[in-house]
């Protein structure tokens, strides 16, 4: 129940002005105050829904360790890898990760250099598409 909730919190606290354009695709890429790190991918399946076509890149600090993922929706995995977008975040932050084309998990140390990694993947993802 509490990684239910967890989840309808993080997705349901997604405002329009979160939501970034880059070359016609969306983009929401954020820091999640408290979240339990089990309810991030169902929070970014969600998030992917609500935009339709995009990107989501999420993060959660507990205990001084990072838990980022990256989702990609279908209609964007042939131009946009999540396992990239994770990875290219996880560096800046102490860490590494991977995973699938459409949902990937990385992990790090570095809290204080989350902010600026999380900024960073508008360029990586504009890049990406050229």
């Amino acid at each position: 129940e509490l990684a239910d909730l967890n989840a309808r919190l993080l997705s349901g606290g997604s405002s329009e002005t979160e939501v970034q354009e880059i070359a016609g695709i969306s983009l929401i890429a954020k820091r999640v105050e408290g979240a339990d790190p089990k309810s991030l991918p169902d929070a970014v399946d969600k998030m992917k829904n609500k935009l339709g076509s995009g990107v989501v890149v999420l993060a959660s600090v507990q205990g001084g360790r990072i838990a980022l993922i990256a989702g990609v929706t279908q209609d964007l995995t042939d131009r946009l890898d999540a396992g990239q977008i994770v990875n290219h975040v996880a560096q800046q932050v102490g860490g590494k990760g991977g995973g699938r084309k459409d949902l990937a998990r990385a992990g790090g140390d570095q809290v204080d250099r989350l902010d600026g990694a999380l900024e960073s993947v508008i360029g990586f993802v504009e890049k990406a598409l050229v």
